[in-house]
């Protein structure tokens, strides 16, 4: 079992950056694909990167060119480089290890 604990989140302005961070204990981190998502009010939680044990990411098309994934096995953290934020950002982030482990949250809120 992974525990995923997500940070950086907060508020800042529109075109701002934010870095979210996602530690995990337990498991073997570095096998695993791990995946950001966010859940708007309102609104289905949505993927919006991976990146698998090997490095290759993907990100949702609403992000593509303003967010990076990257990890860093040895301190068993996943990041996500958030830049050109805009307010339809905002939303509580989370990070995935996959069979239902997922980490309890940090919110990004982005005004204009």
């Amino acid at each position: 079992q992974v525990r995923l604990v997500e940070s950086g989140g907060g508020l800042v302005q529109a075109g701002g950056s934010l870095r979210l961070s996602c530690a995990a204990s337990g498991g073997i981190f570095s096998t695993k694909t791990i995946t950001w998502h966010r859940q708007a009010p309102g609104k289905q939680r949505e993927l919006v990167a991976a990146v698998t044990s090997g490095g290759s990411t993907n990100y949702a098309d609403s992000v593509k060119g303003r967010f990076t994934i990257s990890r860093d096995n040895a301190k068993n953290t996943v990041y996500l480089q958030m830049s050109s934020l805009k307010p339809e950002d905002t939303a509580v982030y989370y990070c995935y290890a996959g069979f239902g482990n997922w980490g309890q949250g940090t919110q990004v809120t982005v005004t204009s």
